[in-house]
């Protein structure tokens, strides 16, 4: 059986987008999310918001149509290739249906520990950093 670190990280969001097929298939608008740690997704999901509800903001109620979601894993994928040098974060694919077309904008969030990077570090590494007040 292969382990899901042995696959790529578009693989993995390819997954990712398979699983949530279902459920776009029903909504027009919310965010998609993806939490990554050592380049492996864990947590993913959908936060889902009405369009509707909003003024001047005209919107589906059927939902996802096969092209659009085959359309918004294309792009989320593509959207891959500006994650550089780093490992752990959250990617947010925010998505609504205007005027029958999808519209897709995403955030990559990287995110660090300092804990973990000062293990990595000597002790006086930084001792040329001023701190106190000058």
């Amino acid at each position: 059986m292969v382990s899901i670190d042995q696959l790529s990280l578009p693989r993995q969001l390819d997954i990712v987008f398979r699983e949530l097929d279902e459920e776009l298939a029903g909504l027009d608008s919310g965010i998609v999310f993806v939490q990554i740690r050592n380049n492996v997704i864990g947590k993913f999901g959908i936060r889902h918001y009405p369009v509707p509800m909003k003024k001047g903001i005209e919107s589906s109620i059927n939902g996802l149509t096969d092209s659009q979601r085959s359309s918004f894993r294309l792009m989320a994928l593509e959207s891959l290739k500006l994650k550089r040098h780093w490992t752990h974060g959250e990617i947010t694919y925010d998505f609504a249906v205007r005027n029958g077309m999808i519209v897709v904008d995403s955030t990559l969030e990287s995110n660090y520990n300092l804990a973990s990077l000062m293990i990595r570090y000597p002790r006086n590494t930084y001792t040329d950093v001023n701190v106190g007040p000058s």
